[in-house]
């Protein structure tokens, strides 16, 4: 049986372009192709694909708000981020809203199809330049568990309402506690776990989990 698929794509020839050519690819059935995030959530359940071609910048919804969103009403749904930008934030935001794999779309028709394949087989496939981005990833974090063990139990709560997409302001009325103590918290967090962004704490707390 084919694989169906739906594009969420806001550019409109790149939208078009791989409409028609996943429509003529053997194997495959392009169901849809939505230019916002919007429009994907209100058709795409309705088109019930098998895999989801996801930009990361649409007008409006960014596609890793989409990505969430999507997976809530289907959480058997595919969705293969397809995007320029091999950031790592974006990678890590994507795969943790959901998403089963992460291309870039300089790489080669042959391949995008055979990560098709391999979404709809189960597996997660990722360009080569992001493959490696991951993997330096976990070759830096060192050992997670001892670093988290250096956390205080309110660093410790901040780290896991950060992970979960918290606000400052929400962890602030949730605690009970204002706004700069939330900021100092959360400096000693990033400070003990030797990361930046919200996301590589998060991610250090992901491992320690698995």
């Amino acid at each position: 049986m084919s694989i169906t698929i739906a594009i969420v794509e806001d550019q409109p020839e790149m939208r078009e372009s791989l409409a028609e050519w996943l429509g003529a690819a053997p194997g495959m059935r392009c169901v849809g192709a939505h230019a916002t995030g919007e429009d994907a959530l209100r058709r795409i359940p309705g088109e019930n694909p098998d895999v989801v071609l996801m930009d990361i910048h649409l007008d409006g919804m960014s596609g890793i708000e989409c990505v969430s969103r999507l997976k809530e009403r289907m959480p058997q749904v595919q969705v293969l981020m397809l995007t320029t930008y091999d950031d790592g934030d974006l990678i890590f935001d994507s795969l943790r809203a959901g998403a089963n794999g992460y291309l870039l779309k300089n790489m080669p028709q042959e391949e995008l199809l055979q990560a098709l394949q391999q979404v709809r087989a189960g597996g997660a496939p990722m360009s080569l330049q992001v493959a490696r981005k991951v993997i330096n990833y976990f070759h830096q974090t060192g050992k997670p568990s001892e670093e988290l063990r250096q956390l205080t139990n309110r660093e410790s709560e901040i780290l896991r309402l950060l992970a979960k997409g918290y606000l400052y302001k929400e962890i602030s009325d949730q605690l009970g506690i204002s706004m700069s103590t939330v900021r100092t918290h959360v400096s000693a967090v990033y400070e003990k776990l030797h990361v930046h962004t919200r996301t590589e704490a998060a991610m250090k707390l992901a491992e320690r989990n698995t």
